[in-house]
């Protein structure tokens, strides 16, 4: 049943967002629970993983470094291009780099493994993208959009210890020390980041339903956009580069699916609710899209 409420995450998502933006005073109060809670969905990442998931790193180099490069330059300058091709205002595409610079999402785990990819490589490329996330998503902020916004590369930085590596490293810790334990609890922790991640897109679409009526329409097309470039260019890359079939669809899944809730929290504390729009509209989005993309790669 948990498994199941996991699996429908898209569905939850469209439905409460309908609820947010019909009811927009119900969770427009919790603009300042966004962080925490998602500083709850990388624990619950964290608490999944263990040393030996990063094992991979040493094994297998050359395809964690081209992952990693092409999650890190092909979405933000992807999100820059289109943000310019499309005339979005200078908030959305703030939030659009924004979301381009984030590291890895946690779906795309799920999504590979419905795929037939390698899973323990998308578990790899998610942790490491995620860990140098502090580092290289202030820093692309920074170099794509510093001269149209101010961007605290410093406090974003710190930001992002806070809300990933300290919640992520204390599930590790949590997973190696205390395995045996929490293993009957370990299936709970997908469904309640799942309800997080969830109820965080609820808060957003609540902040922003004046914003949607005049803008929806033009974000969602580059998020759309986005989202299929994304998993084009880690997929035709990788083929082009020599890769086998599992390790494309795995880096096209990596590549295209952005820890869009990460973009949300830090959207919202460093630009306003506008700029984390595409980043609300992408986690509903890339998770409909991958299942479609995995459904297919599975046939």
């Amino acid at each position: 049943m948990i498994k199941r409420f996991t699996s429908l995450f898209p569905l939850w998502a469209i439905i409460l967002s309908i609820i947010a933006f019909a009811y927009p005073a119900a969770f427009s109060p919790y603009k300042d629970a966004i962080t925490p809670l998602l500083g709850v969905v990388m624990f619950g990442m964290g608490i999944t993983l263990s040393a030996n998931d990063f094992l991979l790193v040493l094994k297998r180099p050359g395809v964690i470094v081209l992952g990693t490069s092409m999650q890190y330059i092909l979405m933000p300058l992807i999100a820059f291009i289109l943000s310019h091709i499309l005339n979005l205002p200078v908030e959305i595409m703030a939030g659009m780099v924004l979301l381009g610079s984030c590291p890895g999402g946690t779906a795309s785990n799920v999504i590979c493994y419905l795929a037939k990819g390698d899973v323990a490589l998308s578990i790899t490329l998610t942790s490491v993208s995620t860990l140098l996330a502090f580092i290289l998503t202030p820093a692309l902020t920074w170099l794509y959009i510093g001269q149209a916004v101010p961007v605290e590369i410093g406090s974003m930085m710190l930001s992002i210890v806070k809300i990933i590596i300290v919640p992520v490293a204390l599930g590790i810790i949590i997973n190696t020390l205390f395995d045996d334990h929490i293993e009957r609890f370990r299936h709970a922790f997908p469904a309640l980041s799942v309800a997080t991640i969830v109820f965080i897109i609820a808060i957003i679409i609540a902040l922003n339903k004046d914003n949607i009526l005049v803008a929806g329409k033009l974000v969602i097309v580059a998020v759309i956009l986005h989202n299929g470039l994304g998993f084009a260019g880690g997929y035709f890359i990788s083929k082009a580069l020599g890769l086998d079939e599992k390790d494309a669809r795995t880096l096209a899944i990596e590549v295209g699916m952005q820890n869009s809730g990460l973009s949300v929290a830090l959207a919202v504390k460093y630009f306003s609710p506008l700029a984390a729009l595409p980043g609300a509209l992408f986690s509903i989005w890339h998770n409909i899209s991958g299942s479609f993309l995995a459904y297919r790669f599975s046939k």
